[in-house]
C-alpha cells in the first residue's frame, strides 16, 4: 500500500511539472522572455498601455482602447502578425510598467514611457517615437508660473513618473501628494487637495484645453525627455524588431499620421507637432 501511494505521488509530481512547463511555453521561452516565434505562435502580442491618460492611452465609452500609443500599437500588431486586432491590450499604471515587463505580463510597454538611466537598468528601451518635458498645471486663480512658487504648497504627482523623481531629487522641500492613477491625480487638483500638478507637458497641454480654468503655467521644466517602447531586459530580438519597425514607419511618416489622428483633434494649432513627434526613431 505504501509503495502504491509513493508511486501515485511521483506520478502526480511529474504531471504537475509537465503542466507547468507547458504553461510557461505558451507564454514565452524557457527563461520567460517572449520571443518573436512565441508571439507568432500565440497569435497575439501583449502590449501595456494606459487606461486613463487621454489622448495617449485611454478606454473610451464603448470600452475600447484609444489614443496615440494605441494607434501605434495596432500598427505593430498588423506588421508583425498581419492583423491590427491581434493585440492584447494590458492596462498598466505608471508605477507598474517595469514590473509588468519583469514578470512577463506584457511583451511591450507602449505607455508614454520616458527613457531614464534608472529604468534602463531594469528594462530595455528601443529608439524613441516621441519627446516631451515636464510641465506644471494649476488653477487660473492661483496660477503657478515658476517652480519657486511651489514652496509651501502641495504638488500633485503620479507614483513612478519622472515628475516624482525630478521633484524628489531637485526640490525636496516641496511637499508631494502622490497618486497611482492619473484620474485620481487630476481629481485631486480639481477639488483643491493640491495646488498644482506636475506631469509630461504633452499631457498637461491636452488636459488644460479640455478643462477650462486651468493653465500649464510652467510649460517646460528640466531637460527634454524621450519616450520609447520598452521590452524585457535582454530581449534583443524583440527590441531589434521594434527598431526596424520604427525605421520603416519613418519612411511613410507614420508617427505624424498617428499624431494627426489622435493628438491634433485635441491640440489644434496650440502645439507644434515637431515638438512632440520623433519619426524613424531619430531625434532631429
Amino acid at each position: 500500500m505504501k509503495k502504491s501511494i509513493k508511486l501515485l505521488s511521483l506520478v502526480l509530481v511529474v504531471i504537475l511539472a509537465l503542466g507547468a512547463l507547458t504553461a510557461c511555453g505558451s507564454k514565452g521561452s524557457s527563461n520567460g522572455t517572449p520571443t518573436l516565434e512565441d508571439i507568432k505562435k500565440n497569435g497575439k502580442i501583449r502590449i501595456g498601455v494606459f487606461s486613463d491618460k487621454p489622448p495617449f492611452g485611454y478606454v473610451d465609452a464603448d470600452g475600447k482602447n484609444q489614443g496615440f500609443d494605441v494607434y501605434i500599437a495596432k500598427r505593430f500588431a498588423k506588421d508583425l502578425l498581419g492583423d491590427e486586432n491581434a493585440v492584447e491590450f494590458v492596462l498598466v499604471e505608471a508605477a507598474s510598467r517595469v514590473e509588468y515587463l519583469e514578470t512577463n505580463k506584457v511583451d511591450i510597454i507602449l505607455a508614454n514611457f520616458t527613457v531614464t538611466d534608472e529604468r534602463k537598468e531594469k528594462v530595455d528601451f528601443t529608439n524613441p517615437y516621441m519627446k516631451c518635458a515636464l510641465g506644471v498645471v494649476s488653477p487660473d486663480g492661483a496660477l503657478i508660473t515658476d517652480v519657486e512658487q511651489l514652496k509651501g504648497k502641495k504638488l500633485i504627482v503620479n507614483k513612478g513618473t519622472t515628475a516624482e523623481t525630478y521633484f524628489t531629487e531637485n526640490y525636496p522641500d516641496i511637499e508631494l501628494l502622490k497618486f497611482d492613477q492619473n484620474t485620481e491625480a487630476f481629481n485631486a487638483l480639481k477639488d483643491g487637495r493640491g495646488d498644482a500638478l506636475a506631469h509630461d507637458n504633452t499631457l498637461l497641454f491636452a488636459w488644460a484645453l479640455e478643462n477650462p480654468g486651468f493653465t500649464t503655467g510652467v510649460e517646460a521644466l528640466g531637460n527634454q525627455d524621450l519616450i520609447a517602447p520598452a521590452v524585457q531586459k535582454g530581449n534583443t530580438e524583440l527590441l531589434n524588431w521594434i527598431n526596424e519597425e520604427l525605421t520603416k514607419l519613418g519612411e511613410e511618416n507614420f508617427i505624424h499620421e498617428a499624431y494627426d489622428a489622435t493628438l491634433l483633434p485635441v491640440y489644434g494649432d496650440t502645439v507644434d507637432p515637431e515638438s512632440v513627434v520623433v519619426e524613424g526613431g531619430i531625434v532631429k
